[in-house]
Order: C-alpha cells, then sequence, then structure tokens
C-alpha cells in the first residue's frame, strides 16, 4: 500500500538525515559513529541493488515499489545513487552497457566474474538463473529513470531520467549483440520503461523502434543457434506488437496515482 511505501521511506530518510530510528529493537543513529554515514549510504545501495536480483527477478511488479523509495532517495542523497550505480555496473555490466573482454592473465573463473555469473567452488551458475538475475536488475533500472518520489520536491530534475535510458538504449544498439543476453535486456528494458520513453521522445523513438526491428534483430539472429530462439522470439512478437499499434502498453505493475490513497 501506499501508505506502507511512506513509512519505508520516511524511515530511511530519517535515518540517513541523522535522526534516530528503530531499528531491530535498538534505536541508532548515523551520527554514533564518524563513519556510521558512508557505511549506511553504501549498504543501502547495495541492498536496493540485491532487491533487483532477488526481488524484481522473481516478481517483476516489485520493480515500481523498490524504484519509487529508491528515486526518491537517490533524489534527496545523491551518494546513495553513485553508488547503487557502482554496485549495479559491477553485479551487472550490460547496465553500463558494457561487455568486458578477456584480457591476457585473467583466469576464466574472474572473466565470468566480470561477466556477472556468480561462480561458487569454480561452478559457474546456469544461463537461465544468470539472466533470471540479470533481467531484474534491468527492470529495477528502467523503473528508477522513470518514476519520482511523489511527495519529494518537484523543482529539480529527476537525478538519473529517462534520458539516461535514452543514452543506454543507443549505447546497446552500437555493440555487437551476445547470444541470449541482448534480447533479454533489451525487452525487459522496453517492457518497463518503453511506454514513458515513447511518451517522452515520440517520433524519434518510434525510429528507434524500427531501426531495432529491421536492422538490430537480424544481427541477434545471425549469431543464434535454433536451441536459443526463446528471448530472441519473445522480444520480436513484442516489438512487432508496438510497431503494429503505434503504442507500448503500460508495464504491467506501474504505480497508478489511486496507490498513494492505500
Amino acid at each position: 500500500a501506499g501508505s506502507q511505501l511512506r513509512e519505508i521511506f520516511d524511515k530511511i530518510n530519517n535515518l540517513l538525515s541523522g535522526k534516530f530510528v528503530q531499528c531491530g529493537g535498538r534505536t541508532v543513529s548515523v551520527t554514533q559513529h564518524p563513519e556510521g554515514l558512508d557505511f549506511v549510504y553504501y549498504k543501502l545501495a547495495e541492498k536496493f541493488v540485491n532487491q533487483g536480483e532477488e526481488e524484481v527477478a522473481s516478481h517483476h511488479d516489485a520493480a515500481f515499489p523498490i524504484a519509487v523509495v529508491a528515486s526518491g532517495i537517490w533524489e534527496m542523497h545523491p551518494r546513495v545513487g553513485d553508488l547503487f550505480l557502482a554496485h549495479l555496473h559491477k553485479k551487472c555490466p550490460y547496465s553500463v552497457p558494457f561487455y568486458p573482454a578477456l584480457k591476457e592473465g585473467t583466469s576464466m573463473e574472474e572473466y565470468q566474474r566480470m561477466l556477472g555469473y556468480q561462480v561458487k567452488d569454480s561452478k559457474m551458475e546456469e544461463q537461465d538463473h544468470f539472466l533470471k538475475r540479470m533481467s531484474g536488475l534491468i527492470r529495477l533500472y528502467a523503473a528508477i529513470i522513470q518514476l519520482r518520489w511523489p511527495y519529494g520536491n518537484k523543482q529539480g530534475t529527476h537525478p538519473h531520467g529517462l534520458n539516461c535510458g535514452w543514452r543506454w538504449l543507443a549505447q546497446m544498439l552500437n555493440m555487437e549483440p551476445l547470444v541470449d543476453v541482448t534480447a533479454t535486456l533489451l525487452f525487459d528494458f522496453l517492457e518497463v520503461c518503453g511506454n514513458a520513453l515513447m511518451k517522452q521522445y515520440q517520433i524519434q523513438f518510434w525510429k528507434m523502434m524500427l531501426l531495432i526491428q529491421e536492422d538490430y534483430v537480424p544481427r541477434i539472429e545471425a549469431i543464434t543457434s535454433s536451441g536459443q530462439m526463446g528471448s530472441l522470439m519473445r522480444f520480436k512478437q513484442f516489438l512487432e506488437k508496438c510497431l503494429q499499434q503505434k503504442e507500448v502498453p503500460l508495464p504491467k505493475g506501474a504505480l497508478p496515482s489511486s496507490f498513494w490513497r492505500s
């Protein structure tokens, strides 16, 4: 409910503002230690990113309530935003976007970690699990760039708004696609913030969508084997439907204005 989100936001904001906050049966304040605030900034940003790869990965709708709180905290405490991006880029280099190259002297295990894979006891995680986590992270990012905390200061601009999403999309299309990863993340990104980008960029947005369909999708097809077509087919169907209807639907789970009265 909207009232619950306000409580969560106020508690985090109070903590970062140096007020005393009830936590785990204790009353704490960042002023109790000279490095308390830096520590809390770091851990909070890490927590937001973790929610992307855990909660949003499993429940896509969760992107919106988490993102609206993260966006509001970012606006009031810019340091959290910088650290959020640092944690996000480390866990998911595709959010930069950046595809790390294998350099001489880098072990395979280290390289897999650089690509965002979890490696435990020299065993790399399954591709499905990896893609699910990356989807959660990109969906959270795509939700943050379009949402503002409704009770914040509306005078300023969004600290990391849709222009950053437009830039991400353009940079993705300037890179050689990767099997599975590129189609999955483009679909996740456009499903979550395509509607907002369409409203903001209008004719430019549709030119971009046409470019993806006519030029970029064939490049993904060229590197995809018949057994790896799932994510690409889903993305192609999404593009076709949007271009036919000249409309990107509102994402499932988006928060209507009535939500804040709940």
